[in-house]
Parts: structure tokens; C-alpha cells; sequence
């Protein structure tokens, strides 16, 4: 969201403003992730001190947010951004395997993006929660994307008959909340078990959900 001064134009130190712009962003996002993320988190944040850990000033930051929810909204979006375009590349790269091998593929790769940086999980899990109904409503929003593409997932298995048919959208919804309090609570350290272990026993639920006992595929 643009702030309420105006930005500069021209070039200065071989860079457009736009350039210049771009990299006062990003280096205020990467100073979130890790004060929104890590310590003190973000409720225990000012503008100042992420101003201070940006390396920029107050001046600077208002140039570019109106205040610190609009960062930690920002952040949310791009944290789901990245595991999003990491499930995708996945999928793509096992269109061709069986089911079981498929679903492995995307939730390591989805585990792998969420929980490669512990601030991450916290962004998505922690840090957003309770804050306003406008970051509810966005956090809302973005499990019912994962939703769909596990509704989207489960609608391609069935035209191959490696699924039961029916309407998964409840059981996806379902589904979505026990991988995140999973891998949540894995994070936590909550839970004695390795990643792969974990990934495992989210495949074993969702071949449950798609492939119901007293189910049998389609006879070729």
C-alpha cells in the first residue's frame, strides 16, 4: 500500500526511483520477517526499531507503508506467495506419478517452504492471529486458495480413478486445518517426529479422504 509523501523521481546512484523504491521495500519486508517473525515479534514492534533493523528512516518507511499491520499484511500475502509457488512447481513436476507419489511430492515441498525458515510458520501461524478483521478476513482468504487447489487436486485424481467421486470442499477445509495445526505444532516442537514423518502421515490422511474404505477404482 502506498504511504501518504510523495516519492522522489529521477536517477540517483545509477537508479530509477522506482528502483530505488523497490529495494526501500524489500529491505523493509526482509526487516519484518525477522523482527515480525523472530524476536520481539510484532506486536512488540514499533516503526522506529524496524525503520533502525531496515536501515532506513521513519521518513523513509511512511514513504512506503501507512503502518505496521500494512507490513505484516504484506508479508502474510508474500509467505503464502512462496510456499504457493513452490506446491505449484511441485504439482507440475509430478503430473505423471501415481497418487500416492504425487501427494508426497507436494506436501514435501509445501513442508519444506513453510517450515524452512521457522519465521515463516510464525508469520503464517502466529503472528497474524487476532490482529484485525481486515487480516482475518485476508488469512480466510488465503487458506480458501489452498482449499481450492486441494479441491483441484482431488478432481484431477478422480478423472484418472484413483479417487472416489464426490464434493471435497469440506473435506479439503477440514484437511487444510490439520496441516497447518500440524505443522505448526511440529514447529513448536510440540510433536516427536521428524518432517518426512510428518509429511507421511499427512499423505496417509488425505489417500483416507480420497480413497474411503469399501472404495475400489474403476475397473479398466
Amino acid at each position: 500500500m502506498a504511504g501518504r509523501l510523495r516519492t522522489p523521481t529521477g536517477r540517483y546512484g545509477g537508479k530509477s526511483a522506482v528502483e530505488r523504491q523497490a529495494e526501500r521495500r524489500r529491505r523493509f519486508m526482509d526487516a519484518a520477517l525477522q523482527l515480525f517473525g523472530d524476536t520481539p515479534g510484532y506486536r512488540a514492534t514499533t516503526v522506529a526499531a524496524l525503520s533502525e533493523a531496515a536501515g532506513l528512516s521513519t521518513r523513509q518507511f511512511y514513504e512506503e507503508f501507512r503502518t505496521l499491520e500494512d507490513v505484516l499484511t504484506a508479508l502474510h500475502l508474500e509467505v503464502n506467495d512462496w510456499a504457493e509457488e513452490a506446491v505449484r512447481l511441485a504439482v507440475a513436476g509430478a503430473e505423471n506419478l501415481p497418487l500416492p507419489e504425487r501427494a508426497a511430492a507436494i506436501f514435501r515441498a509445501y513442508a519444506a517452504s513453510v517450515t524452512g525458515d521457522p519465521r515463516r510458520i510464525r508469520i503464517t501461524f502466529v503472528e497474524i492471529i487476532g490482529v484485525s478483521p481486515r487480516l482475518e478476513e485476508q488469512r480466510l482468504a488465503r487458506r480458501a486458495l489452498w482449499v481450492d487447489l486441494v479441491c483441484a487436486e482431488a478432481g484431477a485424481a478422480v478423472a484418472r480413478g484413483e479417487a472416489a467421486p464426490r464434493d471435497y470442499r469440506l473435506a479439503a477445509t477440514a484437511f487444510i486445518g490439520s496441516v497447518n495445526g500440524l505443522l505448526h505444532d511440529w514447529n513448536a516442537g510440540w510433536v516427536d517426529a521428524t518432517l518426512d514423518e510428518v509429511v507421511e502421515e499427512l499423505v496417509r490422511q488425505l489417500l483416507g479422504i480420497l480413497r474411503p474404505p469399501g472404495w475400489e477404482p474403476p475397473a479398466v
